[in-house]
């Protein structure tokens, strides 16, 4: 192993990466935007009037589209997609494994012995039949029932990726039961889509006929050369770092925020923006982040759902660009001890269909109120569903960055700034039932008027907040680098669009009993704002006090991952899926022992390359160096009299003292943690094994770790076989 590190910073020592890699950018980064994409412009060139219609209303309407138009559809992306060299076509779907799954078919049809032709029907668009026996499911299916379909989202377009054709798609099985990320998140966005627009036309603008949800998310991530990544078998096969000790100089300087992007990493993210845009992903933004080899990318805002699956493009395409340009791309939440860890921060916010953000407050007290119904309800919807969305970001990964002081607590709160939260303390005092002429006039005036003057100074965000408002937008902060955004996204859209029913009831029954349409308004909103004023915190959520504070507002802190999935299944949130479509009882409940299962694969995975790299790497080498110390001190006695040597070898015999010390703590703690391992896998029960890894084997890593790391320090720098942190996070 320790030959294995030092070629590999041989040779990285020799390569000019400046030259060999360097990108040369065009222009106009414009003129690439969505060339291999199935766009709107491309649909107009090469569908049919009738074609394109139908496809548009598809994706704006939800009409159903008729197997003769998709004859239509499939012909023209065939001949669109072959005149870009393009030999594949496949259902490019999102299952519960966390990555994108594709299965390639030809368009090549013999149809006479020495003759064939490229062929590409409606049917293939519309559905394919992959085999579904080795994606979790959760206990839905039997093992032996392999039948699994795929079916085409129109709502999302279809892209070129190499030489394949790749057609987003939801994936279900046999019996109709969702298998994937993207079915759940296009019936909660339905849900939402309804609900808001109910409310947006009912109070506040007529014209209103469809509300999207939009997300603009920030990918962080960590980029580590390939050679030194092969040199670590905890990275290649965890994505971490299980053992290794801080090197004298981390982030502590704050000299890598922000700063000069290195010249290599430069032209990685020149051809990972290049082959962005042509396939529509409209990424704007690119910055070294805190530590060391740490960046981050991000996006403009779009639709939800094309969101998602840029944001599942996008981590494929980092992957194939950074092993092009000889780095591995890390995007697990917390892959280096001491330093920070990586998240996902989903920006969140409600647009129409008439150019409005809902999110935004407008010109006059009418559009400000309208602000404050969608921005209260919010905030309510949170309040009430807060350990829902904690279990949507709960990961065994993600549990290693949550309230570490870089990262949101496991505790959910909200912050909206002071300036806003005085604003609703004064509608917190709105009279109950009918208002009084001043009373309309003083809240429209000096309370809802003054609401576009405060946002201008208001839109900064308490880093330490998991759910901040920024000035239009909520930001879901606590969501995993390697998370799918459709998770989150799914309970965000769902408990809004259950909230907004909520509302429009309420408020519906206050006008039905003789109040007046704002007056009716007020009155709810002064209502949820006592409701959920334990969930609004502007303080320090890394400080202990806050953690005591949350527990007398009976906010719950669930800080690992088990905890959090154990609340997913109450009946209220149960309840809350099924009556809007989201789940059935089933689907739930199979999503949940995916999650735990995964949960428990990931420790067992971890913990065992944790035994096998103490046990057959660090102990051997430890050896190694004493048995040359013991050499030392034999030589030593033998040249120099007792007295003498005693005092000559007192640092080696400490050394080997220490030595054997620690490699004593690693043996005995390493048989513990198998043992703990083999007793965890034992447990029957997907949730009670989940416990067992969370409380039994992962407290078991840290005394292996630590005394690994103290070896480090000590032992000969040649002989140590892990590479070592300032290589990996310092070689650029």
């Amino acid at each position: 192993m320790s030959n294995l590190r030092f070629k590999a910073l041989e040779t990285l020592s020799f390569k000019d990466f400046r030259k060999d890699n360097e990108i040369e950018v065009p222009s106009k980064l414009s003129e690439l935007f969505c060339q291999n994409v199935f766009s709107e412009e491309t649909m107009r060139s090469y569908l049919t009037k009738e074609a394109f219609t139908s496809i548009q209303n598809a994706i704006k309407k939800g009409t159903k589209i008729q197997r003769d138009v998709a004859d239509q559809i499939a012909v023209a992306m065939k001949d669109w997609a072959l005149s870009k060299g393009v030999t594949h076509y496949t259902h490019w779907f999102q299952p519960l494994t966390g990555t994108t799954a594709e299965k390639h078919d030809s368009f090549f049809t013999p149809f006479e012995s020495d003759r064939a032709i490229e062929r590409f029907s409606g049917g293939m668009l519309i559905q394919q039949e992959p085999d579904a026996s080795s994606f979790p499911n959760g206990g839905i299916r039997n093992t032996f029932e392999a039948r699994g379909y795929t079916a085409w989202d129109p709502t999302s377009p279809a892209f070129i990726l190499g030489t394949t054709l790749c057609i987003p798609s939801i994936f279900i099985s046999y019996t109709g039961e969702t298998l994937d990320y993207k079915a759940p998140l296009l019936r909660a966005l339905h849900a939402v889509d309804e609900a808001a627009t109910d409310v947006c036309r009912s109070y506040f603008d007529k014209n209103v006929t469809k509300v999207t949800p939009t997300l603009g998310w920030e990918q962080e991530y960590f980029l580590v050369d390939s050679a030194l990544y092969q040199s670590r078998p905890d990275l290649v096969i965890t994505g971490k770092t299980l053992l290794g000790h801080s090197p004298a100089k981390g982030q502590q300087l704050d000299d890598h925020y922000f700063g000069s992007i290195p010249t290599r990493v430069m032209n990685f993210m020149k051809e990972l923006e290049i082959k962005c845009m042509q396939l529509g992903i409209p990424v704007t933004t690119r910055h070294n982040e805190v530590a060391p080899n740490q960046f981050e990318l991000a996006p403009m805002f779009e639709e939800v759902n094309v969101a998602v699956d840029h944001n599942s493009l996008l981590m494929d395409l980092m992957a194939r660009v950074a092993h092009k340009h000889h780095f591995h791309i890390l995007f697990h939440e917390k892959p280096f001890a001491g330093v920070n860890g990586s998240g996902k921060h989903n920006n969140w916010s409600l647009a129409t269909d008439t150019g409005e953000n809902l999110l935004s407050p407008g010109k006059n007290p009418k559009k400000n109120l309208q602000f404050l119904t969608y921005f209260v309800n919010t905030i309510k919807a949170v309040h009430d569903y807060a350990d829902l969305l904690r279990a949507s970001i709960a990961s065994a990964s993600n549990d290693h960055r949550l309230g570490a002081n870089e990262a949101p607590p496991a505790i959910i709160s909200a912050f909206i700034g002071s300036q806003l939260f005085g604003v609703l303390e004064e509608l917190e005092k709105v009279t109950d039932g009918k208002l009084s002429p001043e009373e309309k006039t003083e809240l429209k005036l000096n309370v809802v008027g003054k609401i576009p003057e405060i946002l201008l100074d208001n839109t900064d965000r308490n880093r330490t907040s998991p759910f901040a408002f920024t000035g239009n937008k909520f930001e879901i902060r606590a969501v995993g680098s390697s998370a799918n955004c459709a998770e989150v996204m799914t309970v965000m859209n769902t408990i809004v669009a259950k909230q907004l029913q909520d509302f429009k009831k309420e408020v519906d029954a206050l006008i039905e009993g003789g109040l007046k349409k704002d007056e009716a308004i007020f009155n709810v909103l002064r209502e949820y704002i006592k409701v959920s004023k334990n969930i609004m915190f502007e303080g320090d959520g890394y400080s202990d006090d806050w953690a005591k504070e949350a527990k007398k507002r009976g906010l719950n802190n669930l800080k690992t991952t088990p905890e959090a999935l154990k609340k997913e299944l109450d009946k209220k949130f149960i309840q809350l899926y099924e009556e809007l479509g989201i789940y059935s009882h089933r689907e739930i409940e199979a999503r949940n022992e995916i999650k735990l299962e995964k949960y428990s694969t990931v420790l067992s995975i971890e913990a065992t390359v944790l035994a096998d790299i103490a046990r057959n790497h660090i102990i051997p080498c430890a050896l190694n160096y004493q048995n040359r110390l013991i050499e030392n001190v034999k030589g030593l006695k033998e040249i120099f009299g007792e007295k003498e040597f005693k005092t000559l070898a007192k640092e080696q015999m400490e050394m080997i003292k220490e030595i054997s010390e620690h490699v004593s703590v690693i043996k005995v703690q390493v048989e513990t943690l198998l043992a703990a391992i083999k007793k965890a896998k034992a447990v029957q029960d997907s949730q009670k094994m989940a416990e067992a890894f969370c409380n039994d084997v992962k407290p078991l890593f840290e005394a292996i770790r630590n005394a690994s790391d103290e070896l480090e320090m000590l032992v000969d720098d040649e002989l140590w076989p892990m590479t070592k942190y300032r290589e990996l996070l310092f070689t650029r």
